[in-house]
């Protein structure tokens, strides 16, 4: 038996995995089942070790060692995915390659999500997700080749989520991808959503009223209008550059894009502004959470920390009739607000959310109570209502 791994090796317990077996004889007592599990075409494990849990994929070496390439691809990137760890091959006569990655902590399955109490946008917001990381892909040179929600994992981000791709049996990577590819892509997100959610009706998870077909159709509109403002040029006159410039780049950074490089060519209709987009993840607001607090939540949930620690900042000054400094403010608000709250989180309720999106509902939930009493019922207070009425009951 060989092992081959990421140089971010896991515990050495690994190799003591009854790796000659096949996956689905395993009786390990490491064994563990996560609410994330979806629906597999070939045999998965999960494993836990320390304090990390695993996902075990039992395919052929060839498809390992090419989704091992492509997940470390997505990864250097920054490019939502699950996080590879490596390739278990030569394992025995006839015996299939494990692909073994992390598990995906906080992430949901769309079914999971689809499953008991239904929140009114959740479709939406799950499809934009999917679209996102579509384009996302795409702008990479990424070509997915089955494009679904099964592939996919989804992790909540301050009331959005946020799409992680999962399996890349199919994938290729390409220096640019040809329009045919992107819309074979489309086709396909089309075709099997459209067979996931009339699944989803048939077993009474969607409203009644929800067209499976119709809102499956709608991705390569959501899609086009998302490329478009990734990719579009744009024509303007000199006394409008700065603006419009500034106006682009801030609605690209809200998508979770950066931009790599600006183009500016003069022409007979006025200045065209040529964008190439990229990536950003993690975002800004995320960096620089993590550079002040040493939180490291989703882009989402940063920029909402971060507009806490602006107002908090803001009352202190006030308050003490003097300037204090961003780390100062960031610092105080960490040991004097935000981990106040959090510890008073009850364990029993700690996994319905990521640390990060229940601050974030906090934030919400404080918001509504002083829309009600027409004041500031201040955080404390929210706090303690949202962990008696709101996340006791919240779906997953």
């Amino acid at each position: 038996m060989r092992f081959t791994m990421t140089t971010q090796a896991p515990s050495g317990d690994f190799l003591d995995l009854p790796w000659a077996t096949p996956l689905a004889e395993w009786t390990e007592t490491r064994l563990v089942d996560v609410r994330s599990r979806g629906i597999h075409r070939h045999v998965v494990r999960f494993v836990e070790m320390g304090d990390e849990i695993y996902a075990l994929k039992e395919i052929p070496e060839r498809v390992a060692r090419k989704e091992y390439s492509l997940l470390r691809w997505l990864g250097e990137r920054g490019i939502p995915a699950v996080d590879v760890i490596g390739v278990v091959f030569a394992r025995g006569s006839e015996m299939d390659a494990v692909l073994v990655t992390r598990y995906l902590e906080f992430s949901l399955s769309y079914r999971v999500l689809f499953t008991g109490k239904r929140e009114l946008d959740l479709l939406d917001r799950v499809l934009d997700a999917l679209v996102q990381l579509l384009a996302r892909l795409h702008l990479g040179g990424f070509f997915w080749g089955d494009c679904s929600l099964s592939n996919t994992l989804f992790r909540r981000d301050a009331g959005t989520f946020e799409a992680c791709l999962v399996d890349t049996e199919t994938a290729e990577v390409r220096p640019a991808l040809s329009n045919g590819l992107r819309q074979y892509d489309l086709d396909m997100a089309t075709e099997n959503v459209a067979g996931e959610l009339a699944d989803l009706g048939a077993g009474g998870m969607l409203p009644e009223h929800i067209d499976p077909f119709a809102v499956a159709d709608a991705i390569a509109r959501r899609y086009e209008r998302l490329w478009d403002e990734l990719t579009r040029d744009e024509v303007f006159t000199a006394d409008e550059q700065r603006y419009r410039i500034a106006t682009r780049l801030r609605r690209l950074n809200d998508l979770g894009f950066d931009v790599d490089e600006i183009d500016i060519v003069a022409t007979p209709e006025g200045n065209r502004l040529k964008v190439r987009t990229s990536v950003a993840e993690p975002g800004n607001n995320r960096r620089l959470l993590l550079m002040r607090t040493g939180l490291d939540v989703q882009e989402n949930q940063a920029r909402r920390l971060l507009n806490d620690v602006a107002s908090f900042r803001a009352y202190l000054e006030q308050h003490e009739g003097r300037k204090v400094s961003e780390t100062v403010a960031a610092n105080r608000w960490l040991s004097d607000v935000y981990e106040p709250i959090m510890d008073a989180i009850p364990p029993s309720l700690e996994d319905k959310r990521e640390p990060g999106e229940i601050f974030h509902e906090i934030l919400v939930h404080r918001w509504f109570l002083s829309e009600q009493s027409g004041r500031d019922v201040g955080t404390t207070h929210a706090a303690r209502s949202y962990v008696t009425n709101v996340l006791p009951f919240a779906s997953e």
